[in-house]
Order: structure tokens, then C-alpha cells, then sequence
């Protein structure tokens, strides 16, 4: 069996995405019981030269509902600087990215296959395929800001482990 355009993209986005957010409400009920800042925490930064806790969960949005959009219309471009983040934004961004993603078709995704695009960066163009843009910028991409922001997460000291980051596993034959 092979793998359609819709599960690598839109599956794979789906179940990292449910996944985010329920360590979001884990560390909001962590939060509730210890002296953890959920809005230090949104300005939060690996190092120095990082960006906030708040950009990994923009990313994780933007390399999700935001590549399928760009896959439609053709363009993708850097994430929208967003001001006056919040932790319950961050939540927010994340049940959006998961609500439109979920209204989608599998026909409509399927179809998005192998067209081209172009990933624009202020006056840089770069042409991709649908395909090749999906598996060498955008799921890697969205990993990376997904794994940031359990590790913050993990950091601050919210009880999280490896099957939180997981998700619900597809499991069966």
C-alpha cells in the first residue's frame, strides 16, 4: 500500500498537531499547580540567539495549516510576525490549524500533488514541486518547531514524555 499526498501532509499534520496541543494543556494545568509563568514562558528561548517559545508554536502552525494553504495557492512565505502573543494565542493558532485541517478533503489534498510552487523569502525565490516542498522544507520544519516546543515545555518542568509528543499512534494491520 502506498501512502497518499493527504496522509503525509494533512495526517501526519493532524496527528502532531492534536498532539501539541494537548502538551499545551498539560503544561497549562502544570502551570495551575506550581509557580510556572505561561506568559514568560511564550518569551522563553533555548539560547539567546533563538527565537521564543511563541515562534516554535507559530512555526508549528505555519508549516501546517499554512503549507496546505500556500500548496493551494501556489506561494508559501516566512510566517507572519505576530505581536502580543499570549500562551491561550498559542493554543488558539493551534486548534485553528487543526480545525481547518480537519475540513479539508483527502480529494482536494490528493490533488495538490507534484504541482509546482514557489517558497518566497523577502526578494529570493525558490521553485518546488508540491512533493518536494512537503517532505524536504515543510515536514521537517514543522517537526523541528514541534519538538522545540515540547522541549521548552519539558524544560520548564511540565511532566510530559515521548508518547506525549507522539500522539496517537496508527497502530494495527
Amino acid at each position: 500500500m502506498s501512502l497518499s499526498f493527504y496522509e503525509v501532509s494533512v495526517g501526519s499534520y493532524l496527528r502532531t498537531l492534536r498532539a501539541v496541543g494537548n502538551i499545551l494543556n498539560r503544561a497549562e494545568h502544570h502551570a495551575a499547580e506550581s509557580d510556572l509563568d505561561l506568559e514568560a514562558l511564550v518569551r522563553y528561548r533555548l539560547r539567546d540567539d533563538m527565537l521564543p517559545f511563541s515562534f516554535q508554536v507559530i512555526s508549528v502552525w505555519h508549516h501546517s495549516m499554512g503549507t496546505i494553504r500556500a500548496m493551494k495557492a501556489g506561494l508559501f512565505e516566512p510566517p507572519p510576525r505576530m505581536s502580543g502573543m499570549t500562551f491561550e494565542k498559542c493554543k488558539a493558532l493551534i486548534a485553528e490549524a487543526i480545525s481547518e485541517l480537519e475540513s479539508v478533503s483527502k480529494e482536494e489534498i490528493n490533488a495538490l500533488a507534484d504541482n509546482p510552487m514557489v517558497f518566497r523569502m523577502g526578494e529570493r525565490e525558490m521553485p518546488f514541486t508540491t512533493n518536494a516542498f512537503l517532505t524536504s522544507f515543510s515536514i521537517p520544519n514543522f517537526y523541528f518547531h514541534s519538538a522545540t516546543t515540547y522541549d521548552v515545555l519539558r524544560i520548564h518542568g511540565v511532566p510530559l514524555g515521548k508518547m506525549d509528543f507522539l500522539g496517537a499512534l496508527k497502530v494495527g494491520a
